[in-house]
């Protein structure tokens, strides 16, 4: 998003900064643009904004992300009049520009708060109140945060469909991600026709729920029709409960990869048996990029522009996973199409260069709504 606006706009980045290496980016960050502000968000400090809030009406997590360092230095970006729009990039960033004097667009990306409310559901009590409780704050937010932006974007027509279910927002609209095609581009050596793979951040709750619902609950059942077959799971920071699958027959859990592309490529087809599921999923982006065949749940496919059936294949009992996943693997043919019907809907339906143009559009014509039309296009500048 940034590089793509930097090419005919002047661009500010204002972002906290929670460790070491996202400190070393800033350099990164600069090639593309004018300014780049930060500060230091220290993890006990956070913590103990996020604890104060939960007695409160306010969302723990927007206390969180908020660094009151940071806040200073948006105002005094702000005040030095020189910007035409800000866009924000999720609902608790918001707190950082809500009272901005310019256009505002408030980029939700997924709803938060029904993320949470999933959670409670998946949860035992006590923790299901918590995340009820966060997720009720946040919901109540969502509706208010609508009311005080100028434009507000999700990235799924499924995330839109929920904004404009609370009847709030002004003006709403959705620009879906894309991914890297030439990056995650199909190789052509042979893959492993017994071997399934796993793509996602394992300190991620949900992506931590499916694996080890499906290596108790799908994966017995497909090694008992088909004993060969193995599963890797690959993604940073495994949790201790997902360190031990690896005690199971037939599975392997990497941690940390450097590249998660030959993990994929090397396997006939990749899982995303999500429960829990809200915005897109990369992980099956990135696969259909590279021709890897995907079987996931209906809400995980939800999130991506394709066809069940037709550019990958869904599932929502251990049988159907079983049935699917066998499918794929006994027949190359059919593995052949879904690899290239997966891919060509990629290069059609989730292409980087469209959706950024997209956002920029939209962008544009946000300045022009506000009044301001006469100065959009070239030159305009934004703080994200």
């Amino acid at each position: 998003m940034i590089r793509h606006l930097a090419v005919a706009h002047e661009v500010t980045v204002a972002a906290p900064m929670r460790s070491r290496r996202e400190a070393e980016g800033v350099d990164d960050l600069g090639r593309y643009c004018a300014k780049v502000v930060t500060a230091r968000l220290g993890r006990l400090a956070a913590s103990a904004r996020m604890i104060a809030r939960l007695p409160t009406a306010t969302p723990s997590s927007f206390g969180y992300f908020y660094s009151p360092q940071l806040a200073g230095l948006i105002r005094a970006e702000l005040d030095s009049g020189g910007y035409d729009v800000v866009v924000g990039h999720c609902s608790s960033i918001a707190p950082y520009f809500a009272d901005a004097g310019v256009p505002k667009i408030l980029d939700f990306g997924d709803m938060d708060s029904q993320k949470w409310l999933a959670y409670a559901d998946s949860k035992a009590f006590p923790m299901s109140l918590g995340y009820w409780i966060e997720g009720r704050k946040l919901e109540r937010v969502e509706k208010h945060l609508s009311r005080r932006f100028d434009l507000c974007l999700c990235t799924t027509a499924a995330e839109l469909g929920t904004l404009r279910q609370f009847g709030t927002a002004r003006w709403s609209d959705s620009v879906g991600n894309g991914v890297d095609t030439d990056y995650f581009a199909p190789q052509t050596s042979p893959y492993d026709r017994d071997l399934i793979c796993f793509l996602g951040r394992m300190d991620y709750y949900p992506n931590q729920e499916c694996m080890i619902r499906f290596c108790n609950q799908i994966l017995p059942v497909l090694r008992s029709r088909r004993p060969a077959v193995r599963l890797t799971i690959v993604g940073a920071r495994p949790s201790r409960q997902v360190r031990a699958l690896a005690q199971l027959p037939g599975v392997t859990v990497t941690g940390t990869v450097a590249d998660v592309r030959p993990f994929a490529r090397g396997a006939a087809l990749s899982v995303a048996p999500l429960n829990i599921a809200r915005g897109t999923q990369n992980k099956i982006l990135e696969s259909l990029a590279m021709g890897v065949p995907v079987v996931c749940s209906p809400i995980a496919a939800s999130g991506v522009d394709a066809v069940a059936g037709e550019h990958l294949l869904t599932a929502r009992d251990p049988i159907d996973y079983v049935d699917a996943i066998v499918r794929v693997l006994e027949n190359p043919v059919e593995r052949d199409r879904l690899a290239s019907a997966g891919r060509a809907r990629v290069l059609s339906h989730h292409n980087w260069t469209a959706s950024m143009q997209r956002l920029e559009d939209l962008i544009v014509e946000c300045v022009a709504r506000a009044g301001r039309g006469q100065q959009a296009g070239p030159g305009v500048r934004h703080t994200a």
